[in-house]
């Protein structure tokens, strides 16, 4: 703080009769004089000014009161309490008293009428509400000798600005979470964009302090939030997703690869029924039947088409895989749906065997999952009940021990 620091005591021996009431002197005439030893006992690296010259000055009435007045710059300890930071209130005290003299040879008064703040203060962070002052008498600690000491005090009673916090801090995490909750509309397929709605940034200055404050719980809630929108979501890929029965998308390197692997499987077959037919000849009507390409089964006297061999390879891999079921396949049984929690439950403790049962009820694409549905509606419900808790009890209730006189 920066103050006119003003001290006025009188001193019998300086009376004198004359037709000037005052005298002002020279700064130098206070090395003669006898003046208080005046400090501020929670200082923390106050100074005089001294452009151009000392900011002093020393007036001397005829009935030997002095008037000593410096510019001083004060800097002080200020103990906070930040449990409810930044919706705080905090009391910065100011106390002032004699370092060698105790209340036997000095004893110290405000003047009420000169004690008053200048206009037009204002603060960055704060809001001045009051300075309430007073006189006391206290001991020091450390002190062998029980001696009183004559003391002054006055309290700032400040208020924090908040909108600094909501526009950088509460806002943008509110968006973030309301953010998180889009992906609930997204398709479970869609793994690359559900994961990415999801982030909160805290590079901001928080006072550093072994407590929580209240700013803290939010951003842990916010983070909460969005953490369970993630494991959500790998709830929904758990259960749903993986080996749900879908229909395989092939394109076309798949099915060049298939291609390869059937021909290479043909060459194999073929190569199998010349090695038999170098044991068994065949008729010269089965050889005239038979057309390039074609396989004889010489056990059962048939023979297979190429292409028959090649679709019914093709009907025996996709019925392996699980997508397109063959013709002679039975339908899959309709599964049982179980209720979310239940579900929940089995994903927590990592249950296999309930997994491959999901995995064997199938279903569709791009289809809407149950526990979507419900975190739709459950997730805003949550926030909004937590966030008007929050603001009812810190901006509602004043903070503890706020602007009270302490000794």
């Amino acid at each position: 703080m920066d103050c006119y620091f003003r001290q006025m005591w009188r001193d019998q021996r300086l009376t004198f009769n004359s037709s000037i009431d005052q005298l002002s002197l020279s700064i130098k005439m206070l090395e003669g004089i006898w003046k208080p030893d005046t400090y501020f006992l929670n200082g923390r690296g106050s100074y005089v000014h001294t452009i151009t010259r000392p900011n002093k000055l020393i007036r001397l009435s005829s009935n030997g009161v002095i008037l000593y007045s410096m510019r001083l710059t004060i800097k002080a300890k200020c103990p906070m309490l930040l449990q409810h930071f930044p919706m705080d209130k905090q009391t910065c005290p100011l106390v002032i008293g004699s370092y060698a003299y105790t209340s036997h040879d000095v004893i110290y008064e405000w003047d009420h009428e000169n004690v008053r703040l200048a206009r037009g203060i204002y603060l960055s962070q704060f809001d001045l509400i009051s300075y309430p002052f007073r006189n006391a008498t206290v001991q020091r600690k450390g002190s062998r000798h029980k001696e009183e000491y004559s003391i002054l005090q006055v309290n700032f009673n400040l208020q924090r600005h908040t909108g600094y916090f909501m526009i950088n801090v509460y806002l943008p995490c509110t968006l973030i979470v309301v953010l998180s909750w889009v992906s609930f509309w997204i398709n479970r397929e869609a793994t690359a964009d559900r994961v990415s709605l999801g982030g909160i940034d805290s590079r901001i200055s928080l006072p550093k302090v072994s407590y929580a404050t209240a700013m803290d719980w939010f951003l842990f809630a916010s983070f909460a939030f969005v953490i369970a929108t993630l494991l959500e979501f790998a709830g929904v890929h758990f259960f749903t997703k993986v080996g749900s029965g879908e229909f395989p998308v092939l394109d076309e390197s798949n099915t060049e690869q298939e291609r390869r692997s059937q021909e290479e499987e043909e060459e194999e077959e073929d190569e199998w029924e010349d090695e038999e037919l170098m044991e068994e000849e065949l008729s010269p009507e089965q050889e005239q039947e038979l057309r390039p390409g074609d396989v004889w089964r010489h056990r059962t006297g048939t023979y297979i088409g190429s292409r028959d061999i090649h679709q019914g390879m093709l009907d025996n891999h996709i019925s392996v895989v699980g997508g397109l079921p063959s013709p002679s396949s039975p339908s899959p049984k309709p599964v049982r749906s179980d209720p979310c929690w239940y579900q929940v439950l089995h994903c927590i403790i990592g249950n296999e065997l309930y997994r491959r049962k999901r995995r064997s009820a199938g279903s569709r694409i791009n289809s809407v999952s149950r526990i979507d549905r419900v975190s739709r509606v459950l997730f805003p419900l949550l926030f909004g009940c937590l966030s008007l808790f929050y603001w009812n009890l810190y901006w509602s209730q004043p903070p503890p021990n706020s602007w009270e006189m302490t000794d």
